[in-house]
């Protein structure tokens, strides 16, 4: 079982997103005041915090949690191993993975100063199941991993 250790929004695409105390899934629409919000499979973006830990030692700029514009941070779960279609229970929420990675557009200011970037590879995106509010501290737990 895991822990989500930050969750984080930003007004305008193309921003890093910025720690809040709770965020609210709501269904067809991801997180309330997220720019990514919308009726589309990448509501939500979720990235380990152990996936982060490995670029700290690299970075010369502080990466803290948001920096990869994900919205929910986690610690205790191998994110990047769920295979799509894969359910996971976070707080009193639930979320389907629809993908894994995705193509990054331009070099963010992490891959210019550290030469890689964790969101393409290891971040994981979602679709709201059922709503609720999420919370740093909330449990999550693998309700249904697709093979």
């Amino acid at each position: 079982m895991g822990r989500v250790t930050s969750v984080n929004i930003s007004e305008r695409k193309g921003e890093q997103k910025h720690p809040v105390p709770e965020i609210c899934l709501k269904l067809r629409h991801g997180i309330v005041g997220d720019a990514h919000a919308g009726d589309w499979h990448r509501q939500i973006s979720l990235l380990a915090e152990e996936s982060v830990d490995t670029m700290r030692s690299r970075s010369p700029l502080p990466l803290n949690a948001g920096v990869f514009a994900e919205n929910i941070n986690t610690r205790g779960l191998d994110l990047k191993a769920l295979p799509v279609g894969s359910r996971l229970r976070i707080g009193e929420t639930e979320v389907e993975i629809t993908q894994i990675g995705k193509e990054c557009h331009q070099d963010c200011a992490i891959k210019r100063a550290v030469g890689r970037c964790v969101m393409p590879t290891e971040g994981i995106f979602a679709v709201v199941v059922r709503e609720g509010t999420v919370r740093p501290g909330d449990e999550i737990e693998i309700l249904e991993a697709r093979v």
